[in-house]
């Protein structure tokens, strides 16, 4: 099961706002070239976008499927991608002070996805989703405007590093 998670410079809403817009699901989520609404109104359950995804030559056309949507705070997917299986996807919402912590947890749910499922599988989940919190980050932060947060300022009880004040 590979978690990751990415502290965001906005508030939970605005990266809330993001994730429920379907026409900027390509933007953030990592594979994606097109991605066409096809059944309900995203992010409402049951709703489905259709989109590509390529690898090289090779073009898969897939699906996902929200499943269960708690807005502001949660969304989680079902991830088809046609005879390599499919796979949950739960993308979470924490406030963090003024910020959101955002926590992805993936995991395949049907077919050769699971039973191919390894430690090698599972490294290059995390460098996608790495690359996915990179991607949601840059554009909430820069959706977000006003509603972006920088880090807090130090306070007291903050630990300061100066050089040349640290004994080995």
């Amino acid at each position: 099961m590979a978690v990751r998670h990415r502290l965001i410079q906005a508030t939970p809403e605005a990266v809330w706002d993001v994730l429920a817009d379907g026409d900027l699901y390509v933007q953030w989520v990592v594979g994606p070239s097109e991605v066409t609404p096809r059944d309900g109104q995203w992010p409402q359950v049951g709703a489905t976008i259709a989109y590509e995804v390529r690898l090289g030559p090779l073009r898969l056309n897939n699906e996902s499927v929200v499943r269960r949507c708690v807005p502001g705070s949660e969304l989680e997917l079902e991830a088809k991608a046609g005879r390599l299986g499919t796979a949950r996807i739960d993308v979470e919402l924490r406030p963090w002070g003024e910020q959101c912590l955002v926590i992805v947890d993936e995991h395949p749910l049907r077919g050769p996805g699971g039973l191919l499922h390894n430690v090698g599988v599972e490294a290059l989940i995390q460098v996608r989703h790495r690359a996915m919190l990179a991607r949601l980050a840059n554009l909430c932060e820069s959706e977000a405007g006003d509603r972006c947060r920088p880090d807090p300022p130090d306070e007291v009880g903050s630990v300061e590093y100066r050089p040349g004040t640290g004994r080995a």
